[in-house]
């Protein structure tokens, strides 16, 4: 059957993928003698759409399981969705808003119900829009973090870390969203600069009649909190009053005055209010200083009974305002300083986030974290680029308390029971902590379990062997843990990562991946962070639409360079769409001159030049292509085939074999039968990139009932067609010259040139007598000649010149243009370009529009600053050739 005459994405996906999954390639274990390899597929939230984060990141991983899938391996993509217990609620909350209902007015169980009816019906939209990218994971197998499994995974695991004495519960300072009424992890709060100000006031120092320490807070309504005042201990103008104390002006309690390395003498008035149950680093001075821990606020972020009546049951933000006035009616107002304000937002909620002081469950991750560390230090673990290294272990060697617990429905319910004195009970289940519970109180008793959840983070550190059956030591957590490869944002290297190497290492004894691949943020064509308030977020499912997967997978993949953030833009996108279409016009060319693919063939004892040409330069493209995706450089993966298919295939390759196809022989059926094997080979490089093009591309070309998917990586052949390959670079190279020269000198296509060649040895006239027809038809000339004396400086006039190899290439151009009035053009646009260039230099260097430009601003500068002294440079090269 014929190939269309246009590549239609939206035609060939549904069902390229439908065959795709019903084949069982998939799926992993078939492959029971070969090596594995695994990576466990970062779960998505269930609430979740397919983002450019998301594109991206999938696209890279399905690169890869897809190269190692045609190279043999037992590849498992363990797929998968995570419960994200707070977007989940707040989605079904809002529901429930619309029915004017809360999930107080349902009760914890109905609620529950609901919220897996909803799962039901909208959970898995994620999991769709990943196939309609070409993700090639093992549905099979698909889990959600809610699984019996995996909940059976974490129960077991909170129990022994329970019993090890590594989870305890504690009275500490953790993130409290107001709005959500629930704790929250960092990697859900969001650093906000608003608009503020700096209050400066006065405390008085007792028994010290008019002398104060004036203090400097932005969050005046947690006075009522302060315990102290400290300063630093080497600070000249407080150290006389370290040990005395300061009545506080509004509860006139006594609080003293402490010596602390916190306390920055260069800030403010170097004098610092410490209130430990309001604010995280004063909370680890009160720690250290034996102080106090006074918690004003309640859940809803009101000041509480812990404050003076007149204050108690206000709002925080009216409670700021009323502090300021009082502070000012009692003469100890100093001053109010407008400054910008750091402020700690719920990612979530949008609310401002308290840092609250209340009883929650944690695990002592500073023990967990000396065996990750050590995996990494020694190795056995990796990061690419390597320098995400140094955030892993800046993070784990001062890592502090994990807080699990939220007050939350939706979530593993944490498997903790009380009794009637509040004695703890936890157990793998209600009926054990109730054995347990009637073992000690020698009678059966009532027990209430834990209303709270544990953190996602808890379950999603589990993910590598959860997934995979454990704690039972399972066939498949035996075959596939530990995994290979991780790919993921350098933004949870703490909070998943290394709970994952913390998780793995102590529950496992081993590492739960030998490589964390971290891929770069997605950014805007002008480097901006894409976000809904810029107005700059890319749609991934419109451009899908709009040019298809393998345009939108190949252009990431393009850009995906280690180490360095990605610059997208739609264009980019339609600049791959033409790409493939570039492919698909090349195979019809194909189709149409009868290069059908024979099994039989094999490229070892050719005859053509350009034929053994093209398939040594195939060898060095399958090298490549794999170095590069092994190394995880994708964007030299595409390079290599990019410029290959396009270049050296369409543009060289087949506009040589046209000459062929013309004439009936055995050069055209061997040339028929090497373009199918090309395209064969081509296919299979391109396919973990552009997938769905390659699978029809390569059905049509085959003919055969087998996927592309399935089938293995051409194996490299040592092919010793070294000449033929040399001569047909030197052929591009003279054909890239004349051509190059056409366009610098405007000559045009029709008018056809002399050529001749100086200096010529042995090697050179038999290139010329071998490849002449291919000359004079791609370089658009009348006659060649060639001479093996030196060029003079008569041969030369009037003339452009080339030196290539050891032989003169000579163009005269008398006949062609007129040499002095296209001087006279080249020096005019010179002149141009160089006073654009002078102009881009003076604005560069001037400091003043340097420090006021945006950096987009700068960037497009220095960018036509470079292109303007590229044009330069040709400029000068084409009036370097004009000789006199």
């Amino acid at each position: 059957m014929m190939l269309d005459k246009a590549f239609s994405p939206a035609s060939l996906e549904e069902n390229l993928y439908s065959a795709w999954e019903s084949s069982g390639l998939m799926a992993a274990g078939s492959k029971t003698q070969a090596v594995p390899y695994t990576i466990m597929m970062p779960p998505p939230n269930i609430t979740g759409s397919l983002h450019m984060g998301h594109a991206f990141t999938f696209t890279l991983q399905d690169i890869l399981i897809r190269f190692y899938r045609m190279q043999g391996r037992d590849v498992l993509w363990q797929p998968g969705t995570d419960h994200a217990s707070i977007s989940t609620q707040m989605v079904v909350e809002r529901q429930l808003a619309q029915e004017n209902l809360s999930r107080h007015d349902l009760g914890r169980e109905k609620f529950l119900e609901r919220v897996w009816q909803w799962k039901a019906e909208s959970g898995g939209t994620i999991n769709y829009q990943l196939r309609r990218l070409g993700a090639s994971p093992d549905w099979s197998r698909e889990r959600f973090t809610l699984d019996e499994g995996l909940s059976a995974a974490v129960r077991y695991v909170f129990v022994e870390l329970y019993r090890q004495g590594l989870i305890y519960r504690d009275k500490r300072l953790i993130n409290w969203d107001p709005k959500l009424q629930t704790a929250v992890s960092d990697v859900e709060v969001e650093s906000l600069s608003k608009q503020g100000a700096m209050y400066y006031f006065q405390y008085p120092i007792e028994d010290q009649r008019g002398e104060f320490i004036t203090i400097a807070t932005s969050r005046p309504e947690t006075v009522f909190g302060d315990v102290a005042v400290a300063v630093h201990p080497d600070d000249e103008r407080y150290q006389h009053r370290i040990g005395h104390l300061l009545r506080h002006p509004l509860t006139n309690q006594l609080i003293p005055i402490i010596g602390d390395l916190h306390a920055d003498p260069e800030k403010f008035t170097g004098a610092v209010k410490i209130t430990p149950a309001h604010d995280f680093n004063d909370f680890e001075v009160g720690r250290r200083h034996h102080l106090p821990l006074i918690n004003i606020l309640d859940e809803n972020a009101c000041l509480n009974e812990n404050v003076p009546p007149e204050y108690q049951g206000l709002d925080r933000f009216i409670a700021r305002e009323k502090v300021v006035e009082d502070m000012q009616k009692k003469g100890l107002f100093e001053k109010a300083e407008p400054s910008l304000i750091p402020v700690p937002h719920g990612e979530k909620s949008g609310v401002v986030i308290e840092p609250w002081l209340m009883d929650q469950w944690y695990v002592d991750a500073a023990t967990l974290a000396q065996p990750a560390l050590k995996a990494v230090e020694q190795g056995k673990t990796k990061f690419v680029p390597q320098y995400w290294e140094n955030t892993y272990f800046e993070w784990l060697r001062n890592i502090q308390p994990w807080c699990i617990s939220r007050q939350l429905w939706w979530g593993h319910r944490i498997p903790v029971w009380y009794g009637p004195d509040n004695r703890v009970f936890v157990a793998m289940s209600e009926e054990e902590a109730l054995r347990d519970a009637k073992h000690f109180y020698k009678e059966d008793v009532t027990l209430t379990q834990d209303p709270d959840v544990l953190d996602t983070w808890f379950s999603s550190a589990l993910w590598p062997f959860s997934t995979l059956g454990w704690p039972e030591e399972t066939p498949a957590f035996k075959r596939y843990y530990p995994t290979d490869t991780l790919v993921t944002g350098h933004d949870i290297i703490f909070f998943w990562v290394a709970r994952m190497m913390m998780m793995g290492l102590h529950f496992t004894g081993d590492v739960p991946f030998k490589t964390v691949y971290i891929n770069a943020l997605v950014r805007d064509e002008k480097g901006q962070k894409m976000s809904k308030t810029k107005g700059n977020v890319v749609d991934p499912l419109v451009l899908l639409d709009t040019y298809g997967a393998d345009a939108l997978r190949f252009t990431l993949a393009s850009l995906a360079a280690p180490g360095r953030d990605v610059k997208f833009s739609q264009t980019q996108v339609e600049g791959y769409r033409n790409f493939a279409t570039k492919l698909w016009n090349a195979a019809r060319f194909a189709e149409m001159n009868g290069c059908a693919f024979n099994p039989d063939f094999t490229p070892i004892n050719l005859q053509a030049p350009i034929n053994q040409w093209i398939v040594q330069q195939i060898m060095t493209l399958s090298r490549d292509v794999k170095e590069a995706i092994e190394n995880y450089k994708f964007n030299e993966a595409a390079y290599h085939l990019y410029h290959f298919i396009w270049g050296t295939f369409c543009d060289w390759y087949l506009e040589f074999c046209k000459s062929t196809f013309a004439v009936e022989g055995d050069d055209k059926a061997e040339t028929q039968q090497t373009v199918a094997w090309v395209l064969d080979h081509l296919l299979h490089f391109l396919h973990p990139f552009m997938p769905y093009i390659t699978e029809t591309l390569w059905q049509n070309l085959r003919l055969d009932a087998h996927l592309l998917m399935g089938a293995r990586w051409p194996k490299d052949q040592d092919l010793a067609y070294t000449e033929a390959s040399q001569d047909i670079e030197w052929l591009i190279q003279v054909i890239s010259e004349v051509r190059s020269m056409r366009a610098e000198m405007n000559i045009s296509p029709a008018t056809l040139l002399n050529l001749s060649f100086y200096d010529t040895d042995p090697t050179t006239h038999r290139r010329i007598a071998s490849h002449e027809d291919l000359l004079i038809k791609l370089a658009r000339l009348q006659q060649i000649k060639a001479f093996s004396e030196t060029l003079t400086p008569q041969d030369a006039q009037g003339s452009t010149q080339v030196v290539i190899g050891e032989a003169t290439l000579l163009i005269p151009l008398a006949d062609a243009i007129d040499v002095n009035a296209e001087k006279e053009r080249l020096n005019k646009e010179l002149g141009k370009a160089r006073a654009e260039i002078e102009g881009i230099e003076k604005k560069l260097s001037n400091q003043d529009f340097m420090s006021r430009a945006p950096q987009e601003i700068v960037e497009t500068q220095q960018k036509r600053l470079e292109t303007a002294r590229l044009a330069t440079l040709k400029l000068e090269q084409a009036l370097g050739r004009l000789v006199e």
